[in-house]
């Protein structure tokens, strides 16, 4: 088909078109270029929502909640949700489909899982892409949610509008909770399974090392922790509640647009170290690395002469 038929009908919302255009992506297929370029002035209306946090802790379950919370607010919503490669088999599971089952004969909403493909982070390495072409589509919110992550796949941060950290009882005591890398990229925190014991103590712990950060200036952002039980659905809408009020913030103080930039920032940056990764002789690289390796060039010297 047509590419520019194809973005004129993923524009209309149209699943099979919305899906054609994200399997380029992932394929990283020579159109892709003309693709971004018609999706471009399309783009910049969603409100890019990620939810991270370690295995077990009720993302999917979270992310499905979310998506009825908006469904019932009228809006379009997009899900991105990226499953982990096997290093042995390279297959995925793709078991968040299972559980956003009731949203599936939905026109409203678009579920799209992803394998990592090896890529580290907690996404793959095609999101970034894949958001613009749910953001063409029409969808007005984006859900992305990572794999299990552990302590620094911090990576949706630099993806998203707001992030989402998900916690659930027994995580462990302070100091885990203290030295967590992923706990310091949140806008909103969330306890979830918060009917079982230990949910007030994991949330104070939370609040304890959130107040252990750097000074917050008159008018910073204050993320905020909120108690779930997503499977129940009790929760749900102060948790919405809460992406709302960041988003307001961010508007009245000029984060959003900067936010973007930044997202915009380094995915040229990616692109341009693939592009330069892909010009690369590697028949000039094998020669420059045996010199370096026998101390006859230093490794400075020798990046400057392959690019």
């Amino acid at each position: 088909m047509d590419i520019g038929t194809l973005v004129e009908q993923a524009r209309e919302g149209r699943p099979r078109a919305v899906a054609r255009l994200i399997s380029l992506v992932e394929a990283a297929s020579p159109q892709l270029r003309e693709v971004m370029a018609l999706l471009a002035p399309l783009t910049g209306n969603a409100y890019v929502v990620g939810l991270t946090g370690s295995p077990g802790v009720g993302k999917s379950t979270s992310t499905s909640a979310l998506v009825k919370a908006y469904r019932q607010a009228g809006k379009r919503v997009g899900v991105l949700a990226v499953d982990p490669s096997s290093p042995f088999s390279g297959g995925a599971l793709l078991g968040d489909r299972v559980r956003m089952q009731d949203h599936a004969t939905d026109p409203g909403v678009y579920i799209r899982s992803m394998a990592t493909r090896g890529h580290l982070g907690g996404l793959a390495w095609a999101a970034p892409q894949a958001i613009r072409v749910l953001d063409a589509a029409g969808c007005e919110v984006i859900l992305v949610e990572t794999v299990g992550v552990g302590q620094s796949e911090v990576e949706v941060a630099a993806q998203a509008d707001t992030t989402v950290v998900l916690l659930a009882p027994g995580m462990g005591d302070g100091i885990q909770a203290a030295k967590a890398g992923i706990l310091e990229i949140g806008d909103v925190y969330v306890v979830n399974k918060a009917d079982r014991d230990g949910a007030d103590a994991t949330a104070r712990e939370l609040n304890h090392m959130l107040g252990l950060g750097e000074a917050r200036s008159a008018g910073a952002w204050r993320p905020p922790i909120v108690k779930t039980v997503a499977a129940k659905g009790q929760g749900v809408d102060e948790l919405v509640a809460a992406l709302e009020k960041h988003r307001a913030w961010m508007d009245e103080h000029d984060q959003l647009t900067q936010r973007r930039v930044r997202r915009a920032a380094q995915e040229i940056q990616t692109l341009a170290v693939t592009t330069l990764r892909q010009r690369i002789d590697a028949a000039t690289l094998d020669a420059l690395a045996g010199q370096v390796a026998r101390g006859e060039l230093d490794p400075y010297t020798a990046a400057d002469a392959l690019i």
